[in-house]
């Protein structure tokens, strides 16, 4: 058991770092998407730098390594314990990729992967309601936040078990202490970062840069 463990860790941790973001920028622009607008590995600065139609793309591609490195646990016939490890590791790689430096995104799109494969229909209800605040605000940040603040309710509404309402609220805090630590950086540099906190002005609702 611990070598599928550890096998389905590792896996995870290198799914995570597939860092389609750098890749898209580099291929369709040859930029480091590091170095460009928000500074950010991740599918919405690839969106506003890039095109919206690769960031949608490199969105999904995200997602999906949450959700085949939570399939591989499964397949492997891991304890949910073991499961829910190797989420964080797909995030992780994400976050510090072993192919860029240790120097990732903030691993949003790859959480969501982890939490569609664990409670598909719970996240399904909670990714509506971040639909519906990107719809208002162009604030993919905030939407994720509020849906994943809802998130655990649903799963205890729908009867899931204490482990799988605690798992998104600690997944969370993991990615909130990203963005927070990125935020201090930008508040360090002399940027505005209540700039669009909660409307997003500069980018419409698709988020592709107004030219």
């Amino acid at each position: 058991m611990i070598v599928k463990v550890i096998v389905a860790i590792i896996i995870a941790y290198l799914l995570g770092s597939i860092p389609f973001a750098y890749i898209a920028g580099r291929l369709k622009k040859g930029v480091d998407i590091r170095q460009v607008g928000g500074g950010n590995m991740g599918a919405l600065n690839v969106m506003h730098e890039v095109g919206a139609a690769i960031g949608y793309a490199v969105w999904v591609a995200d997602i999906a390594k949450g959700l085949l490195a939570v399939y591989v646990a499964q397949w492997l016939e891991l304890s949910l314990m073991w499961v829910l490890v190797t989420g964080f590791a797909v995030v992780a790689g994400h976050n510090w990729p072993v192919f860029l430096g240790f120097r990732g995104g903030k691993g949003g799109a790859a959480a969501m992967g982890v939490l569609l494969a664990l409670v598909p229909r719970e996240f399904g209800i909670s990714f509506g309601i971040t639909v519906a605040v990107v719809l208002i605000t162009s604030n993919p940040t905030l939407g994720l936040g509020i849906g994943l603040a809802f998130l655990p309710l649903f799963i205890w509404l729908l009867g899931g078990s204490s482990t799988l309402i605690i798992y998104p609220i600690v997944l969370s805090l993991f990615i909130g202490a990203r963005y927070l630590s990125a935020g201090l950086k930008k508040a360090a540099a002399g940027e505005d970062i209540k700039k669009g906190l909660i409307i997003n002005r500069e980018y419409h609702w698709w988020q592709s840069r107004k030219r």
